[in-house]
């Protein structure tokens, strides 16, 4: 029986060091006459970035020379906060506590509990480059995926940072405006019918205005689903099939 190993970081990962300086290029100078006067404004700071996540490594990984695909998933909003036993209620974190034969390393964020995921662009973008510099991942094969809150992470992350994913599956959630950006990035979205917290019109609309844009989008929409659509897409195999069938183009990267 093959058997997987999983990494579960339970400590926050400090991304970037903590320092504080300011430099003026041009001082101001209180002694000045009345009037406008050119100055300058410069202010260097560096931040320290914490995100605690879970981290799932195949079981032959590091085995042989092999870089791997890798699912950057986000969670809903009922999962946010400090116990990462919570994200492993939906998707592949739950999955890959199951199945053996999962050929992704994934990659499971916490957001914060007061937070969202659209405030966490910077700590997202962050996390992605500290693991692939760590491990191997094969950076034309890196995909994104989230739920309702994770939906909308998704769809931000992605125009944020269209260059960097292969391809996206969010589920729930979208934002029209930003269908441009992502004419490149292949789409594969999921809503259900009867949802009541995020109108399907929205997963909808995002879809059209990505094919007007003359991109690569599909929505699969269930009949008989309310806000969990998840569930469903999670567990079909098509997906990851999809998912592995996409690679970064060159006009992707």
């Amino acid at each position: 029986m093959k058997r997987y190993l999983v990494v579960v970081v339970f400590n926050s990962l400090v991304l970037i060091g903590c320092a504080y300086m300011e430099k003026n290029t041009v001082i101001s100078n209180p002694s000045l006459p009345r009037g406008q006067h050119a100055q300058a404004f410069e202010k260097t700071i560096t931040k320290t970035l914490t995100c605690k996540y879970l981290l799932f490594l195949p079981e032959s990984y590091g085995q042989k020379d092999h870089r791997w695909p890798m699912i950057l998933f986000l969670h809903g909003a009922g999962e946010r906060g400090d116990d990462l036993e919570l994200v492993k209620k939906h998707g592949p974190p739950k999955i890959v506590e199951q199945r053996k034969d999962f050929p992704f390393i994934v990659v499971s964020p916490q957001c914060p509990g007061a937070s969202w995921w659209t405030d966490e662009i910077e700590v997202l973008i962050n996390l992605l480059d500290d693991i692939v510099a760590r491990y191997e991942v094969d950076t034309t094969r890196i995909y994104l995926t989230g739920l309702s809150m994770g939906g909308y992470g998704t769809w931000a992350l992605a125009w944020m940072y269209p260059q960097r994913f292969a391809a996206i599956a969010p589920i729930c959630g979208g934002y029209p405006f930003m269908a441009e950006r992502l004419q490149n990035v292949p789409v594969w979205a999921f809503h259900g019918a009867k949802d009541n917290l995020v109108p399907v019109k929205e997963s909808e609309e995002m879809v059209q205005a990505i094919k007007a844009a003359g991109g690569d989008a599909k929505l699969t929409v269930y009949p008989d689903a309310g806000h969990d659509s998840w569930t469903a897409t999670y567990n079909n195999q098509e997906l990851y099939d999809w998912l592995l069938q996409h690679r970064k183009s060159d006009k992707t990267k």
